[in-house]
């Protein structure tokens, strides 16, 4: 195994970046070119198909079977024309990745032959084993069949020759088996209520969109390390692994000069993504070694989950040509920063208007603090729905360590913004305004918004949740994790929140109050009700873990215990009631992200494990038995007292090298028998929290200790490659 490190590290330095043909012509002549879109949609449609689809995107209209015809028939001519040979129907099981089964255009005729064909039915709905897939006991294994359902607002693109047409995914009884399906119906209801609420402000605003720009955050390690390291192969994550002299306390890798094979690698992905319409516009180096950071322009919520979803998996297929993995796990790498996927959460109006950026106007402005408002309200009652959508095991090694915002969910607003809402929490009060409070509200307060934004709105790095001048940025989203999940429960909360403040409105103006001061007046409310989420301060510190107890904000470390949020009355109730999930589906997924998260540390503890009994301690024990003969050959040359002097070093070495070993062994024994007795457990709940509470707090114990055997066994002896090889090599 360490011939197999150093052989790994001679291929390494070897290795040279690699040549990227670039394209010839800008960037926006290409941009978009496999894609199916409104530009390819107008050349290969008629008129009428073309209406009817955008009629799908826009308004949520049907499209029937002539139409779908139709547009099976153009988007099949599109694709051949770019060389497709293969279509499939590109879905997001509750797997985490993506899917696809492939099949040919072709069919024979009789008499020998064959045609390319595709029809409107073969579009519009496929039929794929979902017994296979996560359901949660939705279907029984022998029961195979599910659908996937073409999504017309999001377009069909080519990829190496295959034509990928985004669907939902349900099973045969009508139950969402994907991600995409609540977010789509989340979508909508929230396009619903918003609108409703601009009706108070612009009758012109008939649509509301749900925006998001994600980030996304990664490491990269070359290909013959990432193969010399089993733990990173099998989890994405290494479980051992001393912390190098220099790490990133430096801050010299931050924004840092790229090194020219990541260029290379970024320069490739960037391109295809491109081509397939996904608007990738920063790259950059992040905190740690051989951490990077990628990031596109804002798009349609449902849009930019599928660009996100098909972006990882480009990044994975393109980094092995240049000889790199991807790693996208939470926490890769103890002692430096792990990664995330900051969620950029805006709402946008068909009239163009950003309704988290304040306007010109006093009006304008009340808008921006409705929305606001009610966001704050919204994500301060559903603090716990909103750390369970984050809630996985890789996320749970990242939450609360040196980089990353805490469990405790809670909001950063500013101090500006903080103090216009104490203004209006203190003017605003059950009643009407006196003449001189309605214009000092209006040009004092909520006038000079916009001032305050422009000039005085900082980030804070460390809230989980964030203003960040005309969004909220949701930071602890974890840089695996497919986007659906936050961007389904926090477009259902505020969906419901505006649904709860419109209905408390229209009560106060039917008793005869102003708009405009009733709308105030349950602001106030709301502002009084939420102040315990706001928090200006540092979330990294043990204080704020403090002052959130006392202020009785949830601290969910455990990620079974977090997801305990998706099945509580409260949730079940809002999901069933806005019709995003039933209770069937809702108990399914919490049961599959039990059973998810326990898979994932069995694996884990697993390779610990194996790579404990079968690699570390072995070598250990070969490099003890070399100081032992040295000590054997020191007290044949030298007397008692002197040996004594001559073979200190050597016998603390072997005494230390021997407490590590039993230390290792032990725990990895009681390791091993923790998870037989959680492996019979038969509940999915129970089991999950017996992999958390039972199993997992071995992993520190052991790695404690493998890591101190590092420092003392010789390096050309040691099997996996270091932390200094992994996240220094280029």
């Amino acid at each position: 195994m360490a011939i197999f490190r150093f052989k790994a590290l001679e291929l390494v330095q070897s290795r040279k970046p690699l040549e990227v043909t670039l394209p010839s012509t800008k960037v926006s002549e290409f941009y978009g070119s496999n894609v199916f879109g409104k530009n390819a949609m107008k050349e290969y449609l008629s008129d009428e198909a073309y209406e009817s689809v955008m009629g799908a995107i826009e308004k949520g209209t049907n499209i029937d079977r002539k139409v779908a015809d139709q547009v099976a028939s153009a988007m099949k001519a599109w694709a051949t024309s770019k060389g497709a040979t293969h279509y499939t129907h590109w879905f997001q099981p509750l797997t985490g990745t993506t899917a696809e089964k492939h099949d040919a255009f072709f069919e024979p005729l009789e008499g020998g032959g064959a045609i390319e064909k595709f029809s409107g039915s073969q579009l519009v709905q496929q039929e794929p084993d979902a017994s296979s897939f996560p359901n949660g006991g939705i279907r029984n294994t022998f029961e195979a069949r599910g659908y996937t359902a073409w999504d017309p607002t999001s377009p069909a693109f080519i990829i190496a020759k295959e034509l990928c047409i985004p669907t939902v995914f349900i099973s045969y009884t009508g139950e969402a088996l994907d991600y995409k399906t609540p977010l789509l119906k989340a979508l909508s209801v929230i396009d619903k209520a918003a609108s409703e609420v601009c009706q108070y402000f612009d009758k012109n605003v008939t649509k509301v969109i749900s925006t998001l720009g994600w980030e996304q955050e990664y490491f990269l390690v070359d290909e013959a390390l990432f193969q010399a390291r089993p733990d990173l192969l099998m989890t994405g994550r290494s479980v051992f692994g001393h912390i190098p002299a220099k790490g990133q306390q430096l801050e010299d890798h931050y924004f840092g000069s790229i090194p020219d094979r990541v260029t290379a690698y970024m320069r490739e992905f960037e391109i295809e993504s491109l081509k397939l319409g996904i608007p990738v516009k920063t790259r950059h180096n992040e905190v740690a070694p051989n951490q990077f950071e990628c990031a596109p322009i804002f798009e349609e919520a449902n849009l930019a989950v599928d660009h996100n979803q098909l972006l990882m998996d480009l990044m994975h297929k393109i980094a092995i040509k240049h000889n790199f993995r991807v790693l996208l796990h939470e926490k890769p790498f103890a002692g430096v920063n792990g990664s995330g996927k900051h969620n950029n959460w805006s709402l946008s109006t068909n009239t163009g208007k950003n309704l988290l950026s304040p306007g010109k106007t006093p009006k304008n402005n009340l808008q921006f603090l409705t929305f606001f408002v009610n966001t704050i309200k919204a994500v301060h009652d559903n603090a716990d729905l909103l750390r369970a959508s984050i809630a996985s095991a890789g996320n749970e090694h990242r939450l609360g360590a040196n980089e990353a915002p805490p469990s405790i969910v809670s909001i950063f607003i500013g101090s500006h913004l903080t103090s216009v809402l104490e203004e209006l929490e203190k003017k605003v009060k059950n009643g009407k305004l006196s003449p001189d409070e309605k214009t000092d509200l209006k040009l004092n307060i909520i006038g000079k918004i916009p001032e305050i934004l422009l000039d005085n709105t900082d980030r804070n790095r460390t809230s989980p949740f964030a203003f960040t001048g005309n969004k909220f940025e949701f930071r602890a989203v974890g840089s695996s994790a497919n986007c659906s999940s936050a961007m389904t429960t926090i477009n259902t909360i505020v969906a419901n929140q505006l649904i709860i403040f419109k209905k408390s409105v229209d009560e106060l103006i039917a008793k005869g109050i102003n708009k405009d001061e009733a709308i105030l007046q349950i602001l106030r409310g709301y502002i009084v009700d939420s102040k315990r989420i706001l928090f200006e301060g540092n979330g990294y510190g043990e204080e704020w873990v403090k002052e959130a107890a006392k202020r009785g904000l949830s601290n969910i470390k455990s990620a079974p215990r977090a997801l305990e949020a998706f099945v509580s009355k409260q949730t079940m109730e809002m999901f069933e009631r806005l019709h995003i999930l039933s209770h069937v589906e809702q108990e399914a997924r919490f049961e599959i992200y039990q059973e998810t998260y326990t898979k994932k540390i069995q694996i884990e503890s697993r390779i610990i494990g194996d790579l404990a009994q079968n690699h570390i301690i072995p070598i250990a024990l070969k490099y003890q038995n070399t100081l032992i003969e040295n000590a054997k050959g020191l007290k044949e040359m030298f007397a008692a007292a002197e040996f004594k002097k001559y073979s200190a070093v050597q016998l603390r070495l072997i005494a230390e090298i021997s407490d590590h070993i039993s230390v290792i062994q032990d725990s990895v024994d009681k390791m091993i028998e923790a998870r037989k007795k959680a492996n019979k457990i038969e509940d999915a709940k129970k089991r999950a929290y017996a992999y958390a509470d039972n199993v997992k707090p071995f992993f520190d114990t052991i790695r404690y200790n493998v890591d101190k055997l590092e420092l003392l066994v010789d390096d050309e002896m040691w099997p996996l490659p270091k932390y200094r090889e992994l996240l220094y090599t280029k």
